[in-house]
């Protein structure tokens, strides 16, 4: 398909074409004895430094700024529905796949009296908003399309299109019913807990008054775009937009089509992160000059995509999909595992892993310790990435300016098969700010090192605020009991029960949190383990007549003891990366209570289910309903 769409492919140049296709999908072979570690880490400090800033994380603008980039371009404008005033027992905030995976669990086990409040225009999540050119999943789609077993599907290909799983989260709200409870294009304004009801209120912009005995929210991660603090950014007098707001209006064709509009515009997209690596091939091959502003380029492995084999999908035992999941993320957390069901360049580093440190005890002598054998995997496995560019892209100034100079997981991995090449093309030009990003932006177009560059259009492919605390991600604060602020009280620190619940704040649970959990690889698996415990709660909760749960003050002390006595100091290893999101733009000195749970995810689902078998009533205050008193 790829092949028919690209208009500059002819004959022989065709038969080069996949040529060098099939040559960048086999794996580069890099010996360990290749690798100089010292001159390797001494690299990589060289180009973290060209990163680093003194602003941080205050680099980027407040998104609230620019209320245009927040705009719904895929609805008609002008919706309007009357107010609604009404009392349920759940209301859940947020429409991706925490709030149906919540969704369904608590369907599935009696309890309806839901209401999901959403502020696209149907179910989706990021999967509603990233609808960019190109746009699809780099986990594989059977581990992490969740509930593929119960809704009775099996995605299309290996790594499916952002169409389809989009598609798919509207499967879900279908199957378990959930439209009928759903309110879209609503946004929450405020979410307040009411001591003499006994509720929380929920205010929204479509005037609701929401009084709802529990509240799950389900808001997401990769919510809130986020835009770059350039000087000048409001002075363009060109179109702009965010990746995850695009406008095919202005470009023409659609997310698995040449943007035919795009031919005679001169285009620029800043950023090369995950998203970028996936949208700049589909423009390189419609615009009529791409050119891309780099500050720090993307690890780009291997996809190796392909559509789904049936007959395997047929024999496909129940619960292949879980295991499937598990199987994945066990190797990744490094457990050993009889099988790589998954098999792809994420689980790659690991294997490469276990062949060094079977290598190291032949005759019983261990020449490195266990973080040397790990981190030499890690310089292997990057070594290969780099010798790939140079496989692959023609030019070899761009070429040594797409080579990334660190540890793999200092950034997310990025995989694709298009992406490297698209830099052989003539119409594509690579920007490469080494570090400092562009410098400002004109009425015309932007500026490096003093060289403007008059462009159309302006893309930003500039993320998301990442590990946003629930009340940012969805744009509003939680006043719990006495009309204290969840915001306020997680100012120094996450203070909460597994993640999930936090004193102060009856009835109301975080989902897919990533502060104080498991977090995974492929962020369904632990968000279903998320959705699971807080469904077990609302049903001991209506099995129990209970209509009040909170968090005491011991159990959320235990729990941030526990984080403490877990938690690993990867300081030095996020210090020594390239800033980015996972190390907050080169803010390392975060509370260990704003990480992740140090014990690994699987530990984490442990401790859920023991919970589950014994701490209710011991690590929560809980008030029940009156007695009913029996008809006679």
């Amino acid at each position: 398909q790829n092949i028919v769409r690209m208009r500059t492919i002819r004959g022989e140049d065709l038969q080069q074409h996949e040529r060098e296709k099939n040559m960048a999908e086999q794996p580069i072979p890099v010996r360990p004895d290749e690798i100089d570690p010292a001159s390797l880490h001494a690299k990589y400090l060289q180009e973290r430094d060209r990163r680093l800033r003194k602003d941080g994380w205050a680099q980027y603008v407040d998104i609230s700024a620019q209320p245009e980039y927040l705009d719904d371009p895929y609805v008609e404008p002008g919706f309007t529905r009357a107010p609604i005033d009404e009392e349920i027992e759940v209301a859940i905030i947020g429409g991706g796949f925490s709030a149906l995976m919540t969704a369904s669990r608590l369907k599935k086990d009696g309890i309806d009296d839901i209401r999901i409040i959403e502020r696209a225009a149907d179910f989706g999540g990021t999967w509603y908003w990233n609808r960019y050119p190109g746009a699809a999943c780099d986990v594989e789609s059977y581990i992490y399309m969740p509930l593929l077993e119960e809704v009775g599907t099996v995605p299309s290909q290996k790594y499916a299109g952002a169409a389809e799983i989009w598609e798919h989260t509207k499967a879900i709200g279908r199957h378990f019913g959930l439209y009928e409870n759903a309110l879209f294009q609503t946004e929450v304004r405020s979410l307040d807990w009411d001591e003499a009801s006994g509720r929380w209120l929920i205010r929204t912009s479509r005037g609701d008054l929401i009084r709802a005995r529990f509240v799950c929210l389900g808001v997401g991660q990769v919510t809130r775009p986020k835009l770059p603090g350039i000087p000048g950014i409001e002075s363009f007098r060109g179109e702009s937009f965010h990746t995850s707001r695009w406008d095919y209006g202005y470009t023409g064709g659609g997310p698995n089509s040449v943007m035919e509009k795009l031919k005679d515009k001169r285009v620029a997209i800043i950023g090369t992160g995950a998203t970028a690596v996936q949208a700049i091939p589909p423009l390189g091959e419609s615009a009529g000059h791409l050119f891309v502003f780099q500050r720090t380029p993307s690890a780009v492995d291997i996809r190796a995509n392909r559509p789904t084999d049936y007959s395997w999908a047929k024999a496909l035992q129940p619960g292949w999909q879980r295991r499937r999941m598990e199987n994945f993320d066990s190797i990744i957390a490094n457990i050993p595992q009889d099988e790589d069901l998954v098999g792809d360049s994420w689980t790659d580093v690991w294997r490469n892993l276990l062949v060094l440190s079977e290598g190291d005890g032949e005759n019983g002598v261990m020449e490195r310790s266990p973080e040397e054998t790990r981190q030499l995997a890690d310089y292997t496995k990057m070594e290969q990435i780099r010798r790939r560019v140079d496989m692959v892209v023609k030019d070899k100034a761009t070429a040594e300016a797409l080579k990334p100079w660190y540890n793999l997981f200092c950034k997310r991995p990025c995989f694709h098969d298009g992406y490297l090449q698209t830099y052989n093309r003539p119409n594509v030009t690579l920007v490469d700010t080494k570090g400092r990003g562009v410098e400002r932006i004109t009425e015309k177009g932007l500026v490096f090192e003093g060289v403007e560059y008059e462009v159309d259009l302006i893309v930003y492919a500039t993320g998301f605020e990442q590990n946003a605390p629930v009340y940012r991600a969805g744009g509003f604060d939680v006043k719990g009991v006495g009309g204290a602020s969840l915001e306020a009280k997680f100012e120094d620190g996450v203070q909460s029960l597994h993640g999930i619940t936090s004193k102060g704040f009856p009835n109301l649970f975080m989902l897919g949190t990533l502060a104080q959990a498991g977090g995974t690889v492929n962020f369904p698996l632990g968000a279903s383990h998320q959705c699971e415990h807080v469904s077990y709660i609302l049903k001991r909760c209506a099995d129990d007549n209970v209509v009040r749960v909170e968090t005491t003050a011991e159990a959320e002390t235990a729990w941030a003891a526990q984080m403490e006595a877990k938690h690993i100091d990867r300081d030095q290893f996020l210090a020594d990366c390239t800033p980015g999101y996972y190390n907050w733009e080169g803010d390392t000195k975060k509370s260990f209570l704003n990480h992740l749970y140090g014990g690994g995810a699987f530990e984490y689902f442990r401790i859920l289910q023991q919970w589950r078998n014994g701490r209710f009533e011991k690590d929560f205050h809980l008030e029940h309903a009156p007695a009913r008193v029996a008809a006679e």
